[in-house]
């Protein structure tokens, strides 16, 4: 059995009318991409300033504590705070990478990226490379989630204890078995 090479597209000129209409209106059907892209974008810029002015809320009562009225007490909720800004952080990042990628993937490479920066994380080849830098940020982000919730944990147990080390074991597994992916890269 002979694998014989894919036939040539045909040149415009040799397609009938109908037939290059249809061909040139299912081209440009990859524009409806955009409509994910755009409200990606549009998400990333809005959770970008959510972080943004949730760091810089924690600054602001930071200071008002050493400085004007240390009557409130910030130590219970700064470091959650600070955390829940770095997740929103990293779903703005997920939310730049789809767009971007699904932009580059369906439309047109990102010519300046490509240019610059060859192995930038928008820089995607497949929708499974898309996937696999999607999944590694939402990775990161749940692992930052399971970090906010141990801030909170009040032990009534040493088996609740030893639970959370179990589950802290777990993740320092699946974060080397993520590096152990990349190093193949």
């Amino acid at each position: 059995m002979t694998d014989t090479p894919p036939t040539p597209p045909k040149p415009p000129e040799q397609q009938g009318r109908w037939e290059r209409r249809v061909e040139t209106a299912l081209w440009n059907s990859r524009f409806l991409v955009m409509l994910a892209v755009v409200p990606s974008l549009i998400g990333a810029v809005m959770l970008f300033a959510v972080g943004t002015v949730d760091i810089f809320k924690v600054v602001m009562r930071t200071l008002r504590y050493y400085f004007v009225d240390s009557s409130v007490d910030i130590h219970e909720s700064l470091v959650p705070d600070i955390i829940i800004a770095v997740d929103i952080y990293l779903i703005a990042i997920v939310l730049m990478i789809f767009g971007l990628g699904i932009y580059r993937l369906f439309v047109s490479r990102i010519d300046q990226a490509e240019a610059r920066y060859p192995h930038h994380p928008f820089n995607v080849a497949s929708l499974d490379q898309l996937k696999d830098k999607i999944a590694r940020v939402v990775i990161l982000a749940v692992i930052i989630e399971f970090f906010r919730a141990v801030v909170d944990i009040r032990f009534a147990t040493p088996l609740e204890a030893i639970y959370l080390a179990l589950s802290v074991l777990a993740l320092a597994a699946a974060l080397y078995l993520m590096s152990l992916g990349h190093k193949k890269e």
